[in-house]
């Protein structure tokens, strides 16, 4: 079989390259308490999109920093006093949370769905750098020269856990039956609201990004979705004399070493020619999940729709939903 990476039965003991630092639990406790002091002031707004069988909402919330964050909130039309099961949805890299027909299939069978847009890219959701709207490149590099609380990315996986704790809390919602999905960035951001929501239910991550970030240098793929790496080096650091440094403290903000907090029942994919989230990095990441998991794997095919896992990861949500 061709290959681009490590040969399979390597990956299935692969553990990640990128060095974590000493103080890394300290540091998403910290986070955590941050984003927990934040006061969300979730507003919510009837959008001019509506279908007959459900309402469509958008939705706002106060992240950490000030930013509001948008979400695309569709609800079912359900009698009263019924908690409703709810999805999580986060997007790929530079993108945004989607047409709101694209949430229509899961409302049909009865659950609620959060569509959040990730600061600074495609969508509403607001990025304090100073600016409103898109304020893409160097994400992944954001915050490296200032203090390590600083990391954009951090601030990212912390909306993604608070839009879980929020959903939690509504009314018309089951606690017990928050689910999560995303495809490249936003199957990293699965992982990460996982691992910082420990009550998520099941998540559904396909090829994920945001994970060992000196694996990508080291394969010589810190282009496309990774291009910040190289760019940063170039620009910043062009002889490398804090190379130690640099990949230490995007340790940080590497997937791989939250997902061991990860409870929820796990599904991930991952296709083996992938060239621009490498298979080893996804593997670096799912080898550290220590709850049920189970991966589905596309030996012939890279970052790119993969057949039929649409209606696999459906079917997984709702093989036992109560």
């Amino acid at each position: 079989m061709p290959a681009i990476d490590k040969p399979l039965s390597e990956l299935k003991k692969y553990q990640g390259t990128n060095p974590k630092p000493a103080d890394f639990d300290e540091y998403w406790e910290q986070a955590l308490v941050e984003m927990k002091a934040t006061h969300a002031e979730v507003e919510l707004a009837k959008s001019d999109f509506q279908v007959p069988f459900a309402e469509c909402f958008d939705m706002y919330f106060t992240g950490v920093k000030g930013a509001r964050i948008h979400v695309k909130y569709v609800k079912p039309k359900t009698e009263a006093n019924v908690k409703l099961p709810a999805i999580l949805q986060f997007h790929g890299y530079s993108m945004d949370s989607g047409d709101w027909s694209s949430k229509l299939h899961y409302a049909a069978l009865g659950y609620a769905v959060f569509a959040m847009d990730v600061r600074g890219q495609g969508g509403d959701s607001e990025d304090v750098g100073g600016v409103k709207g898109n304020t893409l490149q160097g994400h992944i590099t954001r915050g490296l020269a200032d203090d390590k609380h600083e990391l954009f990315y951090r601030n990212v996986f912390l909306d993604t856990a608070q839009l879980a704790g929020i959903v939690m809390e509504l009314p018309d919602i089951d606690e017990n039956e928050v689910v999560a999905t995303g495809w490249s960035q936003g199957g990293g951001l699965t992982l990460a609201c996982a691992a910082l929501e420990p009550r998520m239910k099941k998540i559904a991550a396909v090829y994920p990004f945001l994970s060992d970030y000196q694996r990508v240098w080291q394969m010589d793929l810190a282009i496309d979705a990774y291009q910040d790496i190289r760019r940063y080096f170039r620009r910043f650091d062009p002889q490398h004399k804090r190379h130690e440094a640099v990949f230490e403290k995007l340790g940080y903000i590497d997937i791989q070493h939250l997902s061991d907090r990860i409870q929820a029942e796990t599904l991930m994919a991952t296709g083996l020619m992938d060239e621009i989230c490498p298979p080893s990095t996804q593997f670096a990441a799912f080898n550290k999940i220590h709850s049920l998991k189970k991966l589905e794997l596309y030996p012939d095919f890279g970052h790119e729709n993969l057949p039929g896992l649409h209606d696999i990861i459906l079917q997984y949500f709702l093989e036992d939903k109560d």
